[in-house]
């Protein structure tokens, strides 16, 4: 074999090796795909949750809702009721932004399961005025001492300061400043707070 035709034999050869090697590597993953791709038992989408009914009183207007077990009390006001007024904020029960009353007690919505509410009177911001139009206390004392900025805290601020005069723990402005710690106002109003909640306190207590 002369020198030309062996590097033309060679030169074939390691073509050859070299297309065989790529076609068996691009082969590969499509052998092996079905295999891959088959899904364990494990994986499989969880089937949904049953829904569990639950009747609640919210605002003096009963409401029958299904919910899944693990629905808060915050998401079944916005999202199932349509009671936006109730805010969520943190979501972890450290701003006090959900605040509302559970048979006339301030609670935060966010950390309560609505299913453990059937048949408790609830009430949030959109149930505090009159029929008429007329504000709850709290809400007028709101509006006269500007004691919101912003307004996302506002909800819970007036939902936590009714709670507040309703338990005797507005006799001071220390005692305010102590109950209504759990709430937070990010624009920093907390003087025109407590002076709101003094001016209601004295208001209610009147009435």
């Amino acid at each position: 074999m002369s020198d030309s035709d062996a590097k033309i034999s060679s030169g074939l050869s390691r073509r050859m090796f070299m297309t065989a090697s790529v076609s068996a590597a691009a082969a590969m993953p499509l052998v092996n795909s079905p295999t891959r791709a088959a899904q364990p038992a494990s994986e499989k989408p969880a089937e949904p949750r049953d829904l569990s009914a639950v009747s609640m009183r919210i605002n003096k207007q009963t409401y029958n809702l299904a919910l899944d077990n693990r629905t808060s009390l915050l998401d079944a006001l916005r999202d199932h009721v349509g009671l936006t007024g109730t805010k969520k904020g943190c979501d972890h029960g450290q701003c006090g932004a959900c605040t509302v009353l559970i048979d006339g007690k301030r609670a935060l919505s966010c950390l309560s399961f609505a299913v453990m509410n059937q048949g408790r009177e609830i009430t949030t911001v959109e149930g505090l005025a009159s029929t008429d139009g007329e504000l709850h206390p709290v809400q007028q004392a709101f509006v006269d001492h500007d004691a919101f900025q912003c307004g996302y805290c506002t909800p819970g601020q007036i939902m936590s300061a009714i709670g507040c005069i309703n338990e005797g723990h507005a006799g001071s402005e220390d005692d305010i400043r102590e109950y209504m710690s759990g709430n937070l106002c990010r624009c920093a109003a907390y003087p025109n707070i407590v002076a709101a909640i003094v001016q209601a306190r004295d208001e209610i207590r009147r009435a």
